[in-house]
Parts: C-alpha cells; sequence; structure tokens
C-alpha cells in the first residue's frame, strides 16, 4: 500500500493538537517533501530520517515520497516528527506490517544512527494520547516524564529498530510502569520524589539565617497565605539568603499542583526533571533577563520565567535593575494568574500562578539609612533608583518589608533559628484552614470574596480606617491588607479578624508612603 497514516502530536501553548502523519509513496523522479506547514526543524528531518533508515539496515525508496502533515494550518516544529515520518515510509513500502499503526501515537527524535532522542512536551503530549485512548511510544529518556499522567499508556523505545520489531511482533515492547512509578517511588532506574521530607530538604533550612526575626515572621505569613513580598535593605542583610528558603516552608503540592507544574515545565527548554516531581519550583532570573524571557514568547510562543515558576516562587534580586519594560509585563499575571501571549498569526496562553519575591537596595549605593552613615546618594538620584519601579506594581504586591542590617550580637553568635520543617508544620496548618474555608489560597481571593471572608470586627475597622487616612492607601492595598491579615488570623488560628492581625498588617505596608 503506497500511503500510510500515523497520528503524533503538535505543542500550541499548553495544549498538544493531534498531527496527522500522511506518507505517501509514489512513481516519479526521486524527491522528499514535507507539506503542512512545517518550520525548520521538521524540513531537517529528511535528511535525519534517509541517513536512520539506512543505517538501519532498510531501503529507502528511491521515488516520490511526499509527508503532508495535517492540519495544514497549524505549525509544526521540533524533531518529535522524525519518528512517524521514518515509520510512514517503512509502512508505504511495505517493510513494516501496518495493520497496527493507528493504535498508537508517536514521537521522537532521530539520530543518523536510528537512535531515538529526547523530546520537549512528552508530558503535554502523553496527556492528549491518553485523552484519545491510543497508546504513546516515545524515547526512552521521556518516559519517566510521560507517565506522570496516571492513565495513560507509555511503550519508551531506544531505538528505530526496536520499535519496528515491536511492530513486527518479534520482540515486543514493556509498557512503562505508570501506577508502580509514582506508588513505589522507582521504576526502570529512575527515582521519583514522592517524600514530602525529602522535598524540604532540597532547600536550604531557614535557620541558617542569624537574626531577622521580623523578615522571617513575614515570609511564614507570606507562605501561609501565598503572598507577595518585597524586601529592602542594604547589602549584605539576608534578602537573598531568605528568599532562596521561602520555597523550603510553602504548604505540599497536591499531585494536581505537581502535575501542572510539570507539564509547564516539560515546555520550557531545559524541559521537566522527574527528580523534582513534588518539588515548588525556584526561578531566579538574572536583571538582564528580557520581557520574552519573563513573559514567554517568541514566533513559536513558549513559556517563560513567570509560568515556569508555576506553584512556586520567582525572585526577582536587584529589582530596580531590571529594565521597567520588563518589570510592567508582571502587572496582569499578578492579578490574573494567566498570561495570553499573542502574535499575528497565533495566541498561546499559559498559566502563571506564582508568588513573587522580590529584593532591592534602598539607594543606588545600598546604604540609606545604614548605621555607618556612608550613604552619599542625593535626593535625586534615590528619588531615579526608586521610580524604576511603578506605583502600579508596587501596588500589586501584598507586603512590603524592610531588612535592616544585622547586629553584631546576631552575626557573632550562633544561628539558632527555627528550622525550616517547624515553620512549615505551621503554614500546612493555615493553609489547611484556607482550603477547608473558601478552596483556595487568601492571595487568591476575589473581592466578593474578600467580604466574605475576611470582614474584620469593630475595632479592627476602625483602626483599618485610620490607617486608610493617615497612610493614604489605595483601593487595592486595602484588599491586600485584609487579605494578609486574614492570613495572620488563620497562622493564630482565629476565625476572627481583630485589631492585632490588622495592625500587623498595616505595618507590612507602611512602605507604601515612600
Amino acid at each position: 500500500m503506497p500511503l500510510a497514516i500515523l497520528y503524533s502530536r503538535a505543542i500550541s501553548g499548553m495544549e498538544s493538537p493531534l498531527v496527522t502523519v500522511e506518507v505517501h509513496i509514489a512513481n516519479g523522479l526521486p524527491s522528499f517533501t514535507i507539506v503542512g506547514l512545517p518550520e525548520a526543524e521538521v524540513k531537517e528531518s529528511k535528511d535525519r530520517v534517509r541517513a536512520a533508515l539506512q543505517n538501519a539496515q532498510f531501503e529507502f525508496p528511491s521515488r516520490r515520497i511526499t509527508v503532508n502533515l495535517a492540519p495544514a494550518d497549524l505549525p509544526k516544529e521540533s524533531g518529535r516528527f522524525d519518528l512517524p515520518i521514518a515509520l510512514g515510509i517503512l509502512a508505504a513500502t511495505g517493510q513494516i506490517p501496518s495493520d497496527k499503526l493507528d493504535q498508537y501515537e508517536w514521537a521522537g527524535e532521530l539520530a543518523l544512527t536510528g537512535e531515538l532522542r529526547a523530546v520537549r512536551g512528552a508530558l503535554a503530549m502523553t496527556y492528549g494520547a491518553s485523552r484519545c485512548g491510543r497508546c504513546f511510544v516515545l524515547p526512552h529518556q521521556n518516559a519517566a516524564e510521560a507517565a506522570l499522567v496516571r492513565q495513560a499508556t507509555i511503550y519508551p523505545a531506544t531505538s528505530l529498530l526496536q520499535i519496528c520489531a515491536h511492530l513486527a511482533g518479534r520482540e515486543l515492547l514493556r509498557r512503562y510502569g505508570v501506577s508502580s512509578l509514582l506508588n513505589t517511588g522507582t521504576d526502570s532506574g529512575i527515582a521519583i520524589n514522592s517524600d514530602t521530607n525529602s522535598s524540604i530538604s532540597r532547600y536550604p533550612g531557614m535557620d541558617e539565617v542569624k537574626g531577622q526575626g521580623h523578615a522571617k515572621r513575614a515570609l511564614e505569613i507570606a507562605a501561609a497565605g501565598g503572598h507577595s513580598i518585597l524586601m529592602v535593605g542594604p547589602p549584605g542583610t539576608g534578602k537573598s539568603m531568605l528568599a532562596a528558603r521561602l520555597p523550603g516552608i510553602l504548604p505540599s503540592m497536591t499531585e494536581d499542583e505537581a502535575l501542572e507544574s510539570a507539564a509547564v515545565q516539560s515546555l520550557g527548554s531545559g524541559g521537566f526533571d522527574v527528580a523534582n516531581w513534588k518539588c515548588r519550583p525556584y526561578r531566579s532570573p538574572h536583571h538582564t533577563a528580557s520581557a520574552v524571557a519573563l513573559a514567554g514568547g517568541g514566533s513559536t510562543p513558549r513559556p517563560g520565567e513567570i509560568s515556569l515558576a508555576m506553584n512556586g516562587v520567582l525572585f526577582l534580586d536587584e529589582l530596580p535593575e531590571f529594565d521597567r519594560k520588563v518589570l510592567e509585563v508582571l502587572r496582569e499575571p499578578l492579578e490574573s494568574g494567566r498570561i495570553t501571549i499573542s502574535r499575528a498569526a497565533r495566541q498561546a496562553d499559559f498559566p502563571a500562578r506564582f508568588q513573587l519575591v522580590a529584593a532591592m537596595n534602598p539607594c543606588p549605593c545600598g546604604y540609606l539609612g545604614h548605621y555607618s552613615g556612608r550613604c552619599r546618594c542625593t535626593p535625586d538620584q534615590v528619588a531615579r533608583y526608586r521610580g524604576k519601579i511603578s506605583g502600579p506594581l508596587i501596588d500589586r504586591i501584598d507586603m512590603l518589608i524592610e531588612v535592616p542590617a544585622v547586629s553584631e550580637q546576631d552575626l557573632t553568635g550562633r544561628a539558632n533559628g527555627e528550622s525550616s520543617s517547624a515553620i512549615r508544620q505551621r503554614v500546612e496548618t493555615a493553609y489547611q484552614r484556607q482550603l477547608e474555608r473558601q478552596g483556595k489560597a487568601n492571595a487568591r481571593l476575589t473581592v466578593k470574596e474578600i467580604d466574605e471572608h475576611c470582614v474584620p470586627d469593630n475595632s479592627a475597622k476602625n483602626l483599618l480606617k485610620q490607617a486608610i487616612a493617615r497612610l493614604d492607601f489605595s483601593a487595592r492595598a486595602y484588599h491586600r491588607i485584609l487579605k494578609v491579615a486574614r492570613s495572620i488570623a488563620d497562622l493564630a488560628a482565629s476565625d476572627a479578624l481583630t485589631s492585632i492581625h490588622i495592625a500587623e498588617a498595616v505595618q507590612y505596608r507602611k512602605l507604601d508612603r515612600n
């Protein structure tokens, strides 16, 4: 039969639309044509497929070969179509059986030797294949990642010859253990992290930070409610240390959250490492990052840092050193939890529910207000430095705290603060209260939900009115104070929102005046 039809998957944002690979062999002058909006990587598959078939001792037909990747209006990129194209040529020329091809979906890049190489987006493609009821054949390097989709049927392979032997019935591929992978933690020599304590140990401990009790308390509140936080202080006060330890005190990830984070990371250039299963992402891009690197984009849209930090922490150190236009892309995702990348030919939606942690110095030299008195910055220089961060962006950050210089007594003494595990237990308890009450973290409450779940008592309401009048809070800052106060109350296991909780929440917005 001169025509073979196989199935594969493309990547479009977070979706993996089905691609039908049609291979037709006809008489005529030898040629190899790929149609269906292929990009450069797909066009180059002609040379990889030809060399792979010849080195695997198959006959490459000296006829007219036409490969159609349908639908024709969907752009196709990457080398994942090498495998279905090669199998289609073999099936169309009668070198392998074609009766079982429609039971599988195929993806894999071919080496010139016929070996299979890993592809990007295996998790998203496997999820799409499982919904269609077909098995998925892919490179063995992607098997552990694909097996995170529980209902999927996965057959990993190392080479084109191994797949051909499976289709011919001579040596069947071994199905990858899906259920045992997540339950026992290992399969085929690949370890999966399913232990909560193990995920905590991946991050440095909070007990290593000397002093800074006020900042530690603020981070505990931020972890409990999922709040964003900005730390302002001189160099060397521990801002970066504190930020790096925040993931270790965050609530443990649910399986749905872990799968969502893994799916986004599998679409990135670095892929997803299954050893990081159920570990909160921690992303810390350099201040030279572009807006596309932060938000995502490209001719074929890919997720940026704010999406790769899904359900984790995005740390922006030296915040004023980022280009102002780059920082402005954070404004909408901080509110909506999503970002839409629009291009002339296509549009892609990516989730962006991240916890923003930022750090900055109080002035260009960093020593404004330092006890040493060494700051020589003029008021204009300080104003220009702080003006690099827009008011609307600052207004969207829940907590603004000062991180002062560490005292000599704390610095020369031993670090004897609470461990991350002890703080995390309190955070877990407070987070569970939020889930039972409203089904989400306090930071994600809507205005209507704030009016329902964050109602202060009379004394707290009077205190809040005075704070709004004296500190000139915006409406957005007012709602953020209520959400932070609700998190403080949850940590105290209090159903009521009292003046104590409001007073502490207000002090985390005092820097609004500056």
